[in-house]
């Protein structure tokens, strides 16, 4: 059973930084991508950032030169930087491997003006 753990949301002034992390129950590298998403209240669940197994990434417009995705033996993190109220929402860790997709509970992350 794949569990996936998030943490490092919080209460932020806009223009803040924060770093979430996800820890992944066994060998994180198994993953054949992991990423972020996030959904704010009333929206759809979106695509923040995508991590491939070969490195490539992939960042959402409205998060590019900001937000940085990244993983290391201790799990996958989300570096974000130069916060706006707009970044307000739950972050999902996600990854997928063996044809399954697997989801943390989400940690909230609430940029105040």
């Amino acid at each position: 059973q794949v569990h996936l753990v998030e943490s490092g949301g919080g209460l932020v002034q806009a223009g803040g930084s924060l770093r979430l992390s996800c820890a992944a129950s066994g060998n994180i590298f198994r993953f054949n991508h992991m990423g972020w998403y996030r959904q704010a209240p009333g929206k759809e669940r979106e695509l923040v950032a995508r991590l491939y197994s070969g490195g490539g990434r992939h960042y959402a417009d409205s998060v590019k030169a900001r937000f940085t995705i990244s993983r290391d033996s201790g799990g996958l993190y989300l570096h974000m930087n130069s916060l706006k109220p707009e970044d307000t929402a739950v972050y999902y860790c996600n990854g997928g491997v063996s044809m399954n997709e697997y989801w943390g509970q989400g940690t909230q992350v609430t940029v105040s003006s």
